[in-house]
């Protein structure tokens, strides 16, 4: 598949429906940990993101905080999927159009069939400002939350927002409709 949208024209469209993207270009960025210095110097919440699929086949995209630790044995029960491992490449690039590297919410934009549940830790939220790749991991975008809200309802997804903060429950599903 090709993907629908690219970075430019992610950006664009952004700009057209009245968001404010402010994308940050820097060297390509694999892991969280590798991009740790260049995000200490941009405003916001930083993001991991995962690609998963679970056992029956669904699809799901987690993006939580940089620092949050996300238990993937302890996850299923809160969202209600079966047991999760990590989508394949192939499976990424065709549902959300991005590849390894370059995962992150603002690619929902090329699952216009909404094939991929989206899980949203409750970290991120709340934030004020939220950073994320512009599907390449060679940038960092950021929106303040009432744009990021926006880009979602444009959208049309509903994220499940996920509270990962207790370590000793696990992850608990806070609503499924955030608004």
């Amino acid at each position: 598949m090709t993907p629908l949208y690219d970075r430019d024209r992610l950006l664009h469209w952004m700009t057209a429906e009245g968001l404010s993207p402010l994308t940050h270009d820097h060297a390509p960025v694999f892991r969280v940990e590798e991009g740790l210095e260049l995000k200490a110097a941009l405003p916001g919440a930083h993001t991991k993101n995962l690609f998963l699929k679970d056992k029956k086949g669904a699809f799901w995209l987690v993006s939580a905080r940089q620092d949050t630790s996300v238990d993937l044995k302890r996850l299923p029960r809160a969202i209600g999927a079966d047991r999760l491992s990590f989508g394949r490449e192939e499976l990424l690039w065709d549902l959300m159009g991005v590849r390894p590297g370059s995962v992150t919410a603002l690619a929902l934009i090329n699952d216009p069939g909404r094939r991929v549940t989206f899980v949203l830790d409750r970290a991120l939220w709340q934030a004020g400002t939220v950073n994320f790749h512009p599907l390449t991991n060679a940038a960092t975008t950021a929106l303040g939350q009432a744009d990021f809200r926006r880009f979602l309802r444009l959208l049309g997804r509903d994220p499940l927002v996920v509270d990962f903060a207790d370590e000793e429950a696990g992850p608990t599903l806070c609503q499924t409709s955030p608004e």
